[in-house]
Formats: structure tokens, C-alpha cells, sequence
């Protein structure tokens, strides 16, 4: 599945923005009950964020985050979330893998030439297209990918020949 979500997840930098909580409900992502609280950012650290967001348009997304799942939630607080890491000792022949990915993305932009590569050893298995759009703080996307052989696979996370990931996994 090849997917663009919204509406977008609030965080600290978001709270100061009534567009922002409307566009999510005010909701705020889940956090775990043991988890510290995150430090706030640097105030310049922050500008730039908004800058590249608000007059970034053109230079595409920024990957924030991509990881290999079993499970994406489709309702509730935790909804679009990577709920179920692949294990690290990997899985079996035939799963249906979970490639999630989170981008910021300027404002206004639409990014059509984003692709996940799937290789198997030097094979390239298949290519699966991404398409993303800035039209709020984070976009989420995730494709599912059947791995159907044991051996070593790859994701790649990539715009033209530039990758922005590469994600392993072993396939029993």
C-alpha cells in the first residue's frame, strides 16, 4: 500500500500553531509511559525548521525517519504509526514487510519520483513509487513488500540515484 496521510501529528513546535491543531484535531502522538521527555529544540534549530518548511518549496523532502515494521495502526493514538518492528532476528520467507517512512516536506511541494527499491542480494526484486505532498508538517508513508525468498534483502530509500536509506533484513 503507497499512501500519503494526514492529518499531522502535533508535537511541541506545533502546539504554537492553531492551523496545525486543526488540520490534526489537536491529538497528540502517542508516548511511552516510560519514555523521558524530549529536550526542547535550539531556537535556531527551530527557525530552520519553519523556514525550510514555509519557503523551502523546491528543494524536496527531508527523510526524517524509515524503518522496517509489520504493523502500521490505521485508528486510534497511534494511528500511521510503525507499531511492530521487524524483529532483529528477522523473519520468515514469505512476510509481508512494512517500509514506513516519515518526510518533511516544504509546503506546497509535491514529490512524484520518490521509490523504494527492494533488492535481494544484487537482485532487484521490485521498485515500489512513493508520492508525498507538503501540506503539512510530517508526511508519513508506507509501502508493504512481500519478501519471498530467504537470504539477505535491502530497502532503498531513494530520490533519482540519490539514496536517502538503506534498511537490512534477513529473511529466514
Amino acid at each position: 500500500m503507497n499512501r500519503t496521510l494526514l492529518p499531522w501529528t502535533t508535537g511541541a513546535l506545533l502546539l504554537t500553531s492553531p492551523l496545525v491543531l486543526a488540520q490534526d484535531g489537536g491529538t497528540k502522538a502517542p508516548v511511552a509511559a516510560t519514555a523521558a521527555p524530549t529536550p526542547a529544540p535550539a531556537p535556531a534549530a527551530v527557525q530552520q525548521t519553519w523556514d525550510y518548511f514555509y519557503k523551502g518549496k523546491g528543494q524536496g523532502p527531508v527523510l526524517v525517519e524509515a524503518k522496517l515494521c509489520l504493523d502500521v495502526v490505521r485508528e486510534g493514538p497511534a494511528r500511521f504509526e510503525c507499531t511492530q518492528p521487524v524483529p532483529a532476528e528477522g523473519v520468515k520467507a514469505n512476510t509481508q514487510v512494512v517500509v514506513w517512512q516519515s518526510y518533511l516536506i516544504p509546503l506546497g511541494e509535491d514529490v512524484q519520483d520518490l521509490v523504494i527499491q527492494v533488492r535481494q542480494g544484487n537482485t532487484v526484486r521490485e521498485t515500489k513509487d512513493v508520492k508525498i505532498k507538503g501540506e503539512g508538517w510530517r508526511a508519513r508513508n508506507w509501502v508493504t513488500v512481500r519478501v519471498g525468498k530467504a537470504g539477505d534483502w535491502t530497502f532503498h530509500v531513494m530520490r533519482g540515484e540519490k539514496t536517502f536509506k538503506t534498511l537490512s533484513l534477513k529473511v529466514n
